[in-house]
């Protein structure tokens, strides 16, 4: 049985949901979402009530020391509060996510008409999203969502039987692996928190895309696309499979998906960069935990991998192994303070084709 560490903050998570300020009809219903996905997500490995406790704690307690050695490596926020996660089993996970993606995606929605059948096509899609994140919340370590928490001003989640079960798995040092997972997800509340607008950008970025999706010709139309879009793609990107969500856009929010998979791409590759830099001297065992976390990656069944291609998870492993491979070329090549102008504005960003070329975004920046 997995408990958070506060008596009743997961309900409070599943009531956040319920409540938040949505548009009059948002295409999915996030509370029917958060529902499913909580009453289908399988309840994680089986440990003595003792034992998760004192994970939950632990998880808690690593937090504020893994965001200490992250500022000291990166630079960034050392002005801030230091705060512990809010430590969650899988449903909670769900719920929470559910509060975040509906506060996220309602920025851009307020206005949109659905008809009269707008409630029946939201119930649908929220059934829908409702299975898409109990998959998910059997998988996820943790996540610092930007739009999450009761105040909306962001929180940091850890899923605690997710972490044990991933440790036990492969048999590494538990102490040492949770706080390698606490450094990478410490990072990415520090990327948010220390750079002003960043949540904003961010925000904006996705209502740019999701109301256009929004205000398509429809899905037929989309799918009548879809050959000669797939075509076109595998020719002038040669990145293997990509997400459906990127196929069926149009030349605009294509535009608006390159940004935002440039910033997902820094935002994680960053992450990773700093779990496994912060080092041996606070994670004994990084090297091991690195490999067989990586063959992990790539492990499942038939279904699961379908299941992972579909949900674009398989691509999102790439944006680790490029982001980090940009975060560490332009470090090794500029230093900590050359890589943090990234940070200054929106233009500072890497594009997409900088991503993949680092030198390109180092010229532009350092001359």
């Amino acid at each position: 049985m997995w408990l958070p560490l506060r008596p009743g903050s997961v309900d409070e998570v599943n009531q956040q949901s319920q409540t938040s300020e949505t548009s009059a009809n948002p295409i999915v219903d996030w509370s029917l979402a958060a529902a499913t996905g909580a009453y289908l997500v399988r309840g994680g490995p089986t440990v003595p009530k003792a034992e998760a406790e004192r994970t939950v704690v632990e998880l808690r307690e690593l937090t504020v020391g893994a965001e200490r050695h992250v500022r000291d490596l990166t630079g960034l926020g050392s002005d801030l509060p230091l705060r512990p996660a809010e430590v969650v089993d899988r449903p909670g996970w769900v719920r929470a996510a559910a509060a975040g993606l509906d506060e996220l995606t309602s920025r851009a929605l307020r206005d949109t008409s659905r008809g009269p059948f707008g409630p029946l096509l939201a119930g649908g899609a929220g059934v829908q999203t409702g299975v898409v994140l109990a998959f998910l919340g059997a998988r996820v370590l943790g996540q610092y969502d930007p739009f999450g928490g009761p105040d909306k001003e962001g929180q940091l989640v850890l899923v605690a039987p997710n972490v044990v079960a991933a440790q036990q798995a492969m048999n590494v040092s538990a102490r040492d692996f949770r706080m390698w997972v606490c450094l990478h997800e410490c990072t990415h509340r520090l990327q948010f928190t220390s750079v002003s607008w960043l949540r904003d950008y961010f925000a904006d970025e996705v209502s740019r895309l999701v109301g256009g999706l929004a205000e398509s010709d429809g899905l037929g139309e989309l799918l009548g696309r879809l050959p000669e879009t797939l075509k076109e793609a595998r020719r002038t990107r040669g990145e293997g499979s990509l997400g459906l969500a990127e196929l069926v856009q149009s030349p605009q929010q294509r535009a608006v998906f390159d940004r935002l998979l440039a910033l997902s791409t820094l935002l994680e590759g960053h992450a990773d960069y700093v779990m496994d830099a912060v080092g041996p001297q606070v994670v004994p065992s990084v090297a091991t935990i690195r490999e067989r976390f990586t063959e992990r990656r790539k492990g499942g069944g038939l279904l699961d991998r379908i299941l992972r291609s579909l949900l674009g998870i398989d691509a999102k492993i790439r944006q680790y192994a490029q982001g980090s491979a940009f975060t560490r070329h332009v470090i090794d090549t500029v230093g900590m303070e050359g890589f943090n102008a990234v940070w200054t504005s929106p233009n500072t960003l890497p594009s997409r084709a900088e991503i993949r070329d680092p030198r390109a975004w180092v010229r532009r920046m350092h001359g």
